[in-house]
């Protein structure tokens, strides 16, 4: 390599380094000249341009008001704000919605900081880090921050439910430490695939231990503002949620979640079996008809009994009805309907986030920062696969192993 390459080398690799600052000022230079143009606009003249007869405008500039700080998503800038005096008409600045000290974007990525498991305290560092030097926040801001939640929480929990078509609901709960408390707080969460085939969280709430009485208040709640009678229920057959469906919404069907059921067989097996006995409960639920599905789970119990396994295969069967609803439901749903994975998958990150850091001071802050953060996973959310066929699930059309035998039931019933 020669001396001049290894010199154009070595005076290239300061520019890089520098490059998030450079872009930072280019940031920083470009809204500034927006907000002079806007005033030369509103003058219709360049600064420092006389003012000539025709001109209607009798106003001047007036230097700048004080420095401010704008934190935006790629970094932290300043600008100095315009001033006109002595105007016929108010200036208004397009750009002036911009001079807050945190824009939407960087008060979307605090949450999911706090998702990744950031601690508050670790807020400001990393905030500084990714936002640049200047930028006004921190734990304490973040804890402020987490309050409002509280309050935007309350709205939400409070909202009307008439215009949404819910058709599938999973439901489960996640335990947090709060404080000193004894015990942990479980948190009942609701989700819900709407008629179009979106998904939404649809209630969250403190609860205890995921008792009967602690659903049917969930439930109830959800009923008064005006949520229809879901098509199809889907939780951990152990949860309190189905007698409070008995209760409140008694015509929903019921689904158990079969991640649940496999994991209960398979406690009741040796570990030397266990994983030739997976493979085969695994098959049971993708069985192509509610027929080969009864075929499958008689195989696996003979299978069990031979082996004097009588306590697993009588675990498979505990609930079997309640196990194999979703061969009602169209075929394109079941891989949705077989688990409570809807709800488990955001929870993943939930649990990993409350399990590892024991920071929360309160359960109501628990709940407000659980509930931002899945409002965060809710707008990554996939819609449900055949979409079109959620109307006719909410409209009580009619499936038998998956297919459709008919879309009006009262012509069925006669």
């Amino acid at each position: 390599m020669s001396k001049r390459t290894t010199e154009s080398i070595g005076k290239s690799s300061p520019e890089w380094d520098e490059l998030e600052e450079w872009l930072r000022g280019s940031m920083q230079k470009l809204i500034q000249q927006v907000l002079e143009e806007e005033v030369t606009g509103f003058f219709g003249r360049a600064k420092s341009a006389r003012r000539s007869e025709e001109d209607s405008n009798p106003g001047y500039r007036n230097g700048y008001a004080k420095p401010r700080k704008l934190t935006l998503s790629g970094g932290t800038i300043e600008l100095r704000r315009p001033r006109v005096r002595n105007t016929d008409e108010r200036f208004e600045s397009r750009l002036l919605p911009l001079f807050a000290k945190r824009t939407a974007k960087v008060a979307e990525l605090i949450p999911q900081l706090y998702l990744h498991g950031l601690s508050e305290g670790d807020f400001d560092l990393a905030l500084r880090g990714l936002l640049g030097e200047d930028a006004p926040l921190s734990g304490a801001t973040v804890a402020r921050l987490k309050d409002r939640w509280n309050g935007e929480l309350a709205q939400w929990r409070a909202r009307r439910l008439d215009e949404q078509e819910v058709v599938y609901v999973w439901v489960d709960g996640v335990y947090v430490k709060a404080g000193f408390e004894r015990e942990k707080a479980a948190v009942l969460v609701v989700i819900g695939a709407l008629s179009d085939g979106s998904k939404t969280v649809l209630s969250i709430v403190p609860g205890y231990r995921e008792s009967t009485e602690s659903w049917s208040d969930v439930l109830r709640d959800l009923r008064d503002r005006g949520m229809n009678c879901p098509k199809l229920v889907v939780g951990d057959g152990h949860l309190g949620i189905w007698g409070a469906l008995a209760n409140v919404y008694p015509e929903a069907e019921e689904q158990r979640c079969w991640n649940h059921k496999i994991i209960n067989v398979l406690d009741r097996l040796p570990k030397a079996h266990q994983e030739q006995a997976k493979l085969m409960l695994r098959s049971i639920p993708y069985a192509g008809s509610r027929a080969e599905s009864e075929r499958l789970k008689s195989v696996f119990a003979g299978w069990c009994r031979e082996r004097s396994y009588d306590a697993a295969a009588e675990t498979l069967e505990r609930d079997w009805d309640r196990m194999v609803t979703f061969y009602d439901f169209p075929a394109e749903h079941w891989r949705h309907l077989r688990t409570t994975n809807v709800v488990e998958s955001p929870f993943a990150a939930l649990r990993l986030r409350t399990d590892a850091a024991k920071r929360f001071k309160r359960v109501d802050r628990a709940i407000a920062v659980i509930w931002k953060m899945l409002m965060v996973a809710e707008s990554r959310f996939r819609r449900l696969k055949a979409p079109e066929l959620m109307k006719d699930v909410h409209q009580g059309a009619i499936y038998k192993d998956g297919i459709i035998i008919e879309s009006e039931p009262e012509k069925v019933a006669a």
